[in-house]
């Protein structure tokens, strides 16, 4: 397996609508495990393709840190098709806009479909924590961050660490392309 790069907010990938995956083949399952030992390492409970620069309609979410002896799965091409509930508000954060957190509204409950890595379909319902993730982590296979979901004001405080953040993911991405062009050469 192998660790991967977490993009930050203002990397350009961030902001695309992922594309579906198909077929889901052996490089597909690859990369899931390694979106789960990236995410893992990093200590996050969720992980969607793009935050690792890849524009792919798949995260992956530890189960396990929100019911006991659960393992970490891999969601491709989830789609959200109901929510339901009340309206419910935590404090989120993000492995691509590290050290800011935020409360967020989302709906307590979801009824999501999605594929296995084995490429067979499911639809789950599912509500608390892992409803708040996956909403999470579709939202970014959409090119959404939780910030995007604050108020205009509270998105006014956190401009300043915002395009703090975004400069280091320009930097980060000039890096990217010299190692690339060294190794074109």
């Amino acid at each position: 397996m192998a660790l991967l790069q977490i993009r930050k907010y203002g990397d350009p990938v961030l902001r695309q609508k992922a594309k579906q995956i198909d077929p889901i083949d052996d490089e597909i399952v690859k990369l899931a495990e390694d979106m789960i030992e990236t995410m893992q390492v990093a200590k996050g409970i969720g992980l969607a393709a793009p935050q690792i620069g890849l524009s792919l309609s798949m995260c992956v979410v530890d189960i396990g840190l929100i019911e006991e002896g659960a393992s970490p799965e891999a969601f491709i091409n989830p789609e959200i098709i109901e929510e339901f509930g009340d309206d419910y508000t935590m404090e989120e954060g993000c492995l691509s806009i590290p050290e800011v957190n935020d409360d967020v509204t989302r709906k307590e409950a979801i009824r999501v479909t999605y594929q296995d890595i084995n490429g067979e379909k499911h639809e789950l319902s599912c509500d608390g924590m892992l409803a708040r993730v996956l909403q999470h982590e579709i939202d970014h296979l959409h090119g959404i961050f939780f910030t995007d979901r604050l108020s205009a004001i509270k998105r006014k405080l956190l401009a300043k660490k915002l395009r703090a953040i975004e400069s280091e993911a320009i930097h980060e991405r000039i890096e990217r392309n010299r190692q690339r062009e060294l190794q074109a050469q």
